[in-house]
């Protein structure tokens, strides 16, 4: 993506394709330009208020199309600049001819990927954490999704690591006070007062750390692994579950070489479902044996298992698949429709299913769900969403726990300062001015 310039850009700011409506969108110093152009109007209309207009060719003085115009005066839109929003018919003439004219227009140039919000952040508009949100919001498939991007887009997340960085900074403007104006009539022992400061910080990070990976996990889905013996009935019950067929299904043994996944909604919660090769001792090839291979590395990284085991093999349960049952492990009894279970096994806690008839599928998308909001469900407090930001805290809480071990207060005070800026790298705001505004607003030096 190219530095931050003041060339206006402009862009198709709704999905390809073909549509009722399509919007296109100008964003820069020549965005009011471009507009009386398009409409011939020395004028502009009234910002915030959508006006019907005639756009045309400015060069070929071609009827492009009768649009709503509505247009925003900076700072008071999204990048923070003077934006213009056309919205179109969506077919792909009218929008292929707009952005054709637009491009000839002088000072205009195509927008990079991502560059609308990239100037709102350049502008102030946005911090780092609500801009990967707007990409967040873009991308959600399920309720809890939406829910987690737009508390982070509306600064839950920003406005949590900006209150910690303030106290860091207050923190680190004490310590530096002590040291470099020792002669000023400051109060006693200030940089010793900072150590519960910095203590309770440290351990407040933990704690946001320690949340067993839940943001991320909502942002790429929660991992389910359908694991069980050939002929278990494990793509049937994918199928089943996915409501489509996904996957192959065959009374031969060894059908699926391959991990084969869906995406699923449950409850509002997003599930990576996987479909892996049945497991058993001795596989007929390599090919399959690289299956069960994979099938295994893929329980062992699932958040959830579904161990499945044929009904009709009862009492006999096999050995292989009981092996990987865990407590993040579902286990489910199918082909119920061609067999008596006279041995339920209450320890297993299982759940009798018909791929086939669709018997006891409701029950299974029912426990399912409950893991999944276990492990996905958003707290009052705002999670962290990105393994950069993990990484961050980790080198900020580094710091802190340096610096409460520094036997030097100037040692402490660079720990400090580096964990300051840790944070202030997951939000952008890295500001080394406001370290002396609060040294001279909270002691007054020179008074």
């Amino acid at each position: 993506m190219p530095a931050f310039t003041s060339a206006t850009i402009f862009a198709l700011a709704t999905a390809p394709g073909r549509s009722g409506v399509a919007v296109v969108r100008i964003s820069g110093p020549e965005a009011g330009s471009a507009l009386a152009a398009l409409t011939g109007r020395p004028l502009p209309p009234p910002p915030r208020r959508a006006v019907l207009s005639q756009l045309r060719n400015p060069r070929s003085g071609d009827a492009l199309d009768d649009a709503l115009v509505l247009r925003f005066t900076g700072p008071a839109s999204f990048t923070g600049e003077d934006v213009v929003e056309l919205h179109l018919h969506g077919g792909r003439a009218v929008v292929s001819g707009v952005i054709e004219a637009l491009g000839d227009l002088p000072g205009l140039r195509l927008a990079e990927p991502g560059e609308f919000t990239r100037r709102a952040f350049e502008n102030g508009k946005l911090d780092l954490t609500e801009a990967e949100a707007v990409a967040d919001l873009i991308d959600a498939e399920t309720t809890a999704q939406r829910r987690q991007a737009l508390r982070q887009m509306e600064g839950a997340l920003g406005r949590l690591y900006d209150g910690w960085r303030e106290r860091l900074t207050r923190a680190l403007a004490h310590i530096e006070a002590d040291i470099d104006f020792a002669d000023e009539d400051l109060p006693g022992g200030v940089a010793d007062a900072v150590r519960p400061v910095v203590a309770a910080l440290a351990s407040e990070i933990t704690a946001h750390l320690d949340d067993g990976g839940r943001g991320e996990r909502l942002r790429e889905g929660l991992h389910i692994a359908i694991v069980g013996a050939p002929n278990a009935g494990k793509s049937s019950l994918l199928n089943a579950l996915a409501r489509r067929d996904a996957a192959i299904v065959s009374a031969r043994a060894g059908t699926t070489r391959d991990v084969i996944e869906v995406h699923l909604d449950l409850g509002g919660y997003p599930v990576v479902l996987a479909d892996t090769a049945g497991l058993r001792e001795a596989a007929a090839d390599e090919v399959e044996e690289e299956g069960i291979r994979r099938a295994r590395d893929r329980a062992a990284r699932a958040d959830v298992k579904v161990a499945v085991f044929d009904a009709t093999t009862l009492p006999v349960l096999d050995a292989a698949t009981l092996a990987l049952i865990d407590r993040d492990t579902v286990v489910v009894f199918n082909k119920i429709d061609l067999a008596v279970v006279t041995d339920p096994r209450p320890d297993l806690a299982p759940v009798m299913v018909s791929a086939h008839s669709g018997a006891g599928l409701k029950e299974l998308e029912e426990r399912l769900t409950a893991f999944s909001a276990d492990r996905l469900a958003i707290g009052s407090a705002p999670s962290l969403t990105r393994a950069r930001h993990r990484a961050a805290l980790a080198e900020c809480r580094e710091s802190l726990i340096r610096a409460l071990e520094a036997p030097l207060p100037e040692l402490a005070a660079e720990d400090v300062r580096l964990a300051s800026r840790a944070l202030g790298r997951i939000t952008g705001r890295v500001d080394v001015e406001d370290l002396l505004d609060v040294i001279f607003r909270d002691f007054c030096i020179g008074k």
